[in-house]
């Protein structure tokens, strides 16, 4: 066998070649291929890589010896082991207080050093434009691990500081609503001893349009009045689905007492008004 070259067999007992290169006492294996000599390909262009430091992990795409033999994440792991003496398994590439994981040749996403043992063990996946990793059988949006709940919408719902929205280092994270259905807003109403303008809560909510439930001075307020306005519209549509929003901080009986007292009574006028088939209900009760 050429060096860097091992014979396999797969379970249908047909033969594959397997390539591999040992470096700083690891063994890592290249990929498999159908025939020795591209394994063998691959053994040297790993063997040039990793004596090639004038290479960066952002050169995939123009450097043809080794773009032709080597995968792109195998290439990338290959130049942060030269650079950084440590191989991961995944994409990525490590800063001196953050690290790159590389999604495509000239993409790449950037977290803080802490997730890094996180996603040394997890693969990011892409599918539509949703991003995850496989956790325990299961799909975790990657946005959850941040505190961005479930059809956030960036710009409204949260925003990235630095306006890149592969930058996912907590400092450049900035959550704007906890809740869903609540948007933060500034109004004009007067409401410190300094005269500056107060920061309240619109609540909106969406069914075959977009309606306002109200505005309120504290976001938990506000998160409770859209689970009131959930509970209205299912009560004439138990079909429809929505996200609710679960106050964990606050127990049972406070969140009972301010649920009863929150007034949506005009979202309720607005409501039956714009869906004529329940005209006849109210109209018989």
């Amino acid at each position: 066998m050429l060096p860097g070259v091992f014979l396999s067999k797969n379970k249908k007992n047909e033969q594959y070649f397997r390539s591999s290169v040992t470096v700083f006492s690891k063994h890592i294996s290249l990929g498999s291929y159908k025939t020795e000599e591209e394994a063998h390909k691959a053994y040297l262009a790993a063997r040039a890589l990793l004596a090639d430091p004038s290479c960066p992990p952002g050169a995939y795409a123009e450097k043809e010896e080794y773009n032709r033999h080597l995968p792109f994440e195998k290439f990338i792991c290959l130049v942060n082991l030269r650079d950084n003496r440590v191989y991961f398994p995944t994409p990525i590439y490590m800063m001196k207080n953050f690290f790159r994981y590389y999604l495509e040749p000239e993409r790449y996403m950037t977290f803080d050093i802490d997730d890094l043992f996180y996603f040394a063990r997890h693969k990011i996946q892409r599918r539509g434009g949703r991003l995850f990793t496989s956790d325990y059988g299961m799909q975790v949006t990657l946005s959850t691990r941040y505190g961005i709940r479930p059809y956030a919408v960036c710009g409204r719902d949260y925003e990235f500081i630095n306006g890149d929205e592969l930058d996912y280092r907590y400092e450049n994270i900035r959550i704007l609503s906890r809740y869903a259905g609540v948007v933060p807003i500034y109004s004009d109403k007067i409401n410190t001893p300094s005269q500056t303008r107060g920061l309240q809560y619109k609540v909106k909510i969406h069914f075959k349009g977009n309606y306002t439930v109200g505005s309120y001075d504290d976001e938990i307020t506000a998160a409770i009045a859209y689970n009131k306005a959930v509970d209205l519209i299912k009560s004439y549509y138990p079909s429809k689905k929505y996200c609710q929003n679960y106050i964990e901080e606050l127990p049972a009986r406070e969140y009972a007492g301010l649920y009863t007292q929150i007034d949506i009574h005009g979202f309720k006028k607005s409501f039956i008004r714009n869906n004529p088939s329940l005209h006849s209900i109210h109209e018989k009760g």
